[in-house]
């Protein structure tokens, strides 16, 4: 391209000549979103292999199966687990009717969930992208209460957001005013 030097001199008028906050910032974030990402993908192994176990020693049917989707419904906490309830119940009922066996598939699957989403998740992703398992509780709430079903997909990830942006911003230009 011809133009190619006076286009970038042009854009270059537009940003600060140090970028340096921006660049901190980027790479904090690139760090903590794949953090994000490997804990999330340990937290779909954690739940698909416990979910597998404990539905093949209760004798169900399509435990690997239903397993496995289990731990694809922690994608989208709390919603994604109600919405694997259904199928679990569906082939617990048609094996079993509402025998004790039927009931004891039912409770293992929401201690599991319960597990999880109040124990495993925090402890988990509070190192990953270094936030209080607390402060992960209650953007997930937060989120949630706002904007529902993709309040709570995109909770942790805005509250890192947040949390790095409150971070790196500079204190110091507030306080010589």
């Amino acid at each position: 391209m011809y133009d190619k030097t006076q286009i970038n001199e042009w854009f270059k008028k537009f940003f600060p000549e140090k970028l340096d906050l921006s660049r901190r910032a980027y790479a904090e974030l690139d760090l903590k979103i794949g953090n994000y990402i490997r804990c999330k993908l340990i937290e779909i192994i954690i739940v698909w292999i416990s979910s597998t176990i404990f539905f093949a020693l209760l004798g169900l049917n399509y435990s690997l199966l239903l397993g496995f989707l289990c731990g694809i419904s922690v994608i989208i906490p709390y919603v994604g687990a109600i919405a694997v309830t259904i199928p679990i119940v569906v082939v617990a009922y048609f094996q079993w009717g509402t025998s004790s066996e039927f009931w004891y598939v039912l409770i293992a699957h929401i201690l599991i969930q319960v597990i999880d989403g109040n124990v495993v998740v925090p402890i988990l992703f509070s190192d990953a992208v270094n936030l209080h398992p607390l402060a992960i509780l209650i953007a997930i709430l937060f989120f949630g209460t706002i904007w529902g079903i993709w309040g709570v997909f995109f909770a942790i990830p805005l509250a890192v957001l947040l949390n790095t942006l409150l971070n790196i911003w500079p204190r110091n230009e507030l306080s010589h005013e």
